[in-house]
């Protein structure tokens, strides 16, 4: 079974970083995509950041750009979301998923499996 294991979540005061984690297992394929989606309570569920393993392009979401790095370290089949200067408006349930075709897309819809999220809670 392909599993994603979503890691890395805390409290953090305003300004501070936080690096998330996903782990991949289970998946046999060269060729897909990771996208780390949130949701804040309330709010749908936004497309933060994605990478494709084919060509390592990737897609940030404008109200993350330059402030979040996604990376992958395939070896350990490892995806990061390095998220520095956070505010409160990022606190949200973080979700890692993967998507087969490989295409870094922020569309939830176009992902086939899902972690199980990791809470990220800014303080003021």
């Amino acid at each position: 079974d392909v599993q994603l294991q979503a890691s890395g979540g805390g409290l953090v005061q305003t300004g501070g970083s936080l690096r998330l984690s996903c782990a991949i297992s289970g998946f046999d394929y060269a060729d897909y995509a990771i996208g780390w989606f949130r949701q804040a309570p309330g709010k749908e569920r936004e497309g933060v950041s994605s990478i494709s393993s084919f060509d390592g392009s990737t897609y940030y979401a404008p109200s993350v750009e330059g402030r979040f790095t996604i990376s992958s370290d395939y070896a350990k089949s490892t995806v990061y979301l390095q998220m520095n200067s956070l505010s409160p408006d990022d606190t949200a349930v973080y979700y890692c998923a993967l998507q087969a075709v490989g295409l870094p897309v922020p569309i939830a819809n176009e992902y086939d499996y899902w972690g199980q999220g990791t809470l990220v809670t800014v303080s003021s």
